[in-house]
């Protein structure tokens, strides 16, 4: 319940839970294009060597960055929206 009853009622645990539960799930396919685009656009294919060259290591460190950066401004703009539409925020970030 909100401050003298004003506002937006609090959410309930299992409302908490299933928040929860959502970002984890955005967080984990994020995890997943990321790996899979920085691997296929940094790592050579012939995998000559059974390390990461220096090269591809700093390309997947640039890549991941870029791909977080981008996923961050995103999630923030897409919550700037939804609360300007008076819907719940809070996800994706």
């Amino acid at each position: 319940m909100s401050f003298l009853g004003f506002g937006r009622p609090q959410p309930t645990s299992a409302e908490k839970i299933a928040a929860v539960e959502n970002e984890l799930k955005v967080v984990a396919e994020m995890h997943s294009r990321m790996v899979k685009i920085c691997t296929m656009k940094c790592v050579d294919k012939t995998y000559r060597e059974g390390e990461l060259t220096k090269g591809e290591g700093v390309c997947l460190d640039r890549c991941a960055a870029k791909f977080f950066e981008a996923h961050q401004s995103i999630s923030e703009q897409l919550q700037k929206e939804t609360q300007a539409r008076g819907g719940a925020g809070g996800f994706m970030g």
